[in-house]
Parts: structure tokens; sequence; C-alpha cells
């Protein structure tokens, strides 16, 4: 029989042991439902092969993560917006309707570092002599300037959207320098003698059936066929063939055109597409009347300005992964975070070197984020697209981090820059 005090030293030492192992099992473990890291923590599977600063408030990680399909090296940058010297922007050609490497568009606009962006229209195979434009798919903001809007869900280049999610999704920083989450709508017009009537696209590669989209000098000089193309649930549906085309300038119409055209557009003009019901409005429309155009993008949960967005695919919300997420499919990916309450962004982007190509699923992508210390996040273009690019100390430009899986950098319309300022 034993002691009162060998039972006592017996619960003390079970008590010590549980301590240490529960210790054990919470080092490195992914924030819980709502809660939210400081910093780019990493989980206690992943290896860590870079940690070093670029830039007071900008970090890169290079860590290998294990998923279903092998080991994933992964490449991070943490990038604090509460940091006065820091601030993130959109990467983005001259024109909407154009593409050009990561590290072009990094090195064009002076940024430290950056990754690639939203999907877009990368071919065009089921509309013969119709040019693929380049063109994103979801909405886009640049310095506060609104570039485009979002195609209807249906003519989205990539993976499916999970339940619940558009092509209107977007990160975004606001005025008050916090990223989150949102979804940005149109809300445009065109007011003539003839009526007012709404706006159903701006400088987009697809406009919804029976509407009337705008294309300014942002867009380019790529043909604008394509945005009559296709149907709201159908992207490789045949062409539109009752179309009309209006030239605005300085507020009157100047020429009409019974199919869509192409090349630059001048500063001060606005060129109108219209299909079916959209192209029968437009027909109302002769030279010299006065047309007034307006449009802007509108937050739809927050009301909040923005000063950068960019879309993409949501994966993570308050601390959870979406529902219905892919979990087969593995690739190389890009996503970006967003942690510390909207004042720390994660971008990660997977390398597409031979040994590491399998990659995440979208699913595993969502958990990565989460246990980077993500509590939103957002998916972006991945598989050739995929780039980080960054200039390391003492370089005088940036070089490409990653290995894309293509051998080289793919052009892409946009990206995610990373700026900082001594």
């Amino acid at each position: 029989m034993t002691t009162r005090d060998e039972r006592l030293r017996t619960v003390l030492t079970l008590l010590t042991a549980w301590s240490a192992l529960a210790g054990a099992a919470l080092v490195g473990a992914a924030p819980a439902s709502g809660m939210e890291g400081t910093d780019a923590g990493t989980s206690a599977a992943a290896k860590v092969l870079v940690d070093k600063a670029l830039a007071p408030g900008i970090t890169y990680k290079e860590l290998d993560v294990p998923a279903a399909r092998g080991v994933a090296r992964a490449h991070v940058l943490s990038v604090d917006l509460s940091n006065r010297h820091v601030r993130v922007d959109l990467l983005h050609s001259a024109a909407v309707a154009s593409r050009a490497a990561v590290s072009r568009l990094a090195e064009a606009q002076g940024a430290l570092a950056g990754v690639n962006g939203d999907f877009f229209d990368i071919t065009e195979t089921q509309h013969p002599g119709v040019e693929a434009t380049g063109a994103t798919v979801g909405p886009a903001i640049a310095n506060g300037r609104v570039l485009k809007a979002a195609v209807p869900d249906g003519q989205r280049f990539g993976p499916a959207l999970p339940p619940g999610t558009t092509t209107k999704d977007v990160l975004g920083v606001g005025l008050d320098g916090r990223a989150r989450l949102d979804s940005l709508a149109l809300d445009g017009s065109v007011r003539s003698s003839r009526g007012r009537w709404a706006l159903g696209g701006l400088n987009q590669y697809a406009l919804p059936q029976g509407s009337i989209g705008a294309f300014t000098s942002a867009w380019g000089g790529v043909s604008r066929k394509r945005a009559t193309c296709g149907t709201d649930i159908d992207r490789a549906a045949p062409c539109g063939t009752d179309t009309y085309e209006v030239t605005v300038r300085r507020g009157h119409v100047v020429s009409v055109a019974g199919t869509p055209g192409s090349g630059p557009i001048a500063s001060g003009t606005t060129v109108l597409v219209g299909r079916e019901a959209g192209a029968q409005r437009l027909r109302g429309l002769v030279k010299g009347q006065a047309v007034r155009i307006q449009h802007w993008l509108v937050a739809a949960g927050t009301r909040i300005r923005y000063r950068f967005a960019i879309g993409g695919c949501p994966v993570l919300t308050h601390g959870q992964p979406l529902p219905g997420l892919n979990d087969t499919t593995s690739a190389v990916r890009t996503a970006v975070g967003i942690a510390n309450k909207g004042r720390r962004l994660l971008l990660l982007a997977l390398d597409g070197a031979p040994a590491f190509r399998t990659g995440l699923t979208i699913a595993e992508v969502a958990h990565t984020m989460r246990t980077l210390g993500s509590v939103d996040a957002l998916s972006l273009d991945g598989g050739g697209s995929t780039t980080m690019v960054a200039r390391k100390p003492g370089a005088g430009a940036v070089s490409v981090l990653n290995h894309p899986s293509d051998g080289a950098e793919r052009p892409v319309p946009n990206g995610i820059g990373v700026f900082s300022h001594g």
C-alpha cells in the first residue's frame, strides 16, 4: 500500500508530464478560430530554410511545407502595414489589357518586392478570330484610381469559385492603411436625352448579357470584341451578333459603329459597347448628342474607400477555411493573407522547381495561410503565373525568388507590389 506522500508525488509527476506534452503540441499550432497571429510564424512541421529582413517592416522566409502529395517549397513575404515606410499597391502595365513579367512591373514602379496577381483572360480557343485580352477577372484599383470592374461569374478563368464567393471579391487596403477582404461592385450610368441606363461593365473582357460596358484609355488598344462573347454562365458560348459601339469624347457622341473596334482610346474619351438589349439602347444615340458617363466601385458591406484592390478567390475568412474548397487538385499557387487586424500582409508563392511542382491543393493553401498567421486569405493566379520577386539588400534590381514552373516568368496583367520608402 502506498503512503499519502508517495501518491502525491505520483500525481505531481503525471501533471508535469502532461504539461510538457501539451506545451509541445501547441508549438507552432495554427491560430484558433477568430484569432490572429501578429507575425508570420510557421507550423512545427514546416522547415525554415531562409529567414531574413529585406527592409524595415518587410521580411522574407523560405520554408518547406509537408503536403498530401509531397513537400511544397514556399516563399513568404511578411509586410508590416503599420510601418510608415511601407506600403503595398497594384503592380500593373500601362494598359489593363496587357501583360508583363512581375520583375519588369516591379522595376518599372520601383517596388522592393512583389508577387503575381489575379486570374486573367489567357486564351480564347473557343472563339476563333478573337484574341485573348490578357485582362484580369476581378476589380482593380491602383493608387486610388479605379482601373476595371469584374466580369460575370460564368466568364471567369481559373478554378471553380467556392460557394458564396464571386468575381467581385477582392483584397484591398483602405485609406486607413488596413487590409480587408471585400466585394467591389460597379455602380455607373449613361445619361442622355434618351434616358438613363446602368453600366454593366468597365474595362473588362466580358460584359453581362444585354448590358452596356464602358472602355476608357486605361483599357489599351486590344480589340473590344471579346466583351461580347460568351454568356453569364458559359464563357465558351459564341460571340454575340447584336452589338453596337458609341464613342463619346468630352461629353458628346463623336462616332458610332455596328461592331466593337480596337486601337488605343484617347484620354477624355469613353467607348461604350452594347450587346443585345444594351446594343439596342445605344442605337438611339446620334453624333453630336450630349452624353454623361459616370462609374465607380462600391464596397458591398463596408463602404470603405480603397487605395489598392486586387481580385482573387477567398479561401479563408475569420480564421476558418471556406466550405467546399478543392482538396484533391494540387498545383503551384500564389496567395495573400491578412493578419494582425489588417495591419500585416503575408504574401505566399510556391516554388515551381521539378522537385516541388506538385504544390498544394486550395484547401492546403487555406490551411497553410492560417498556420502562417492569417485570419483572412485570398488565392491568386497560380501555375506558370506564380512568381515572387524582391530586391535583396545591396542589390540594384529585383530578382526572382522562386522557380516559375514554366522555366521563366510568365507575363501577367497585375500583381501586388511591396514598397519601402526611407
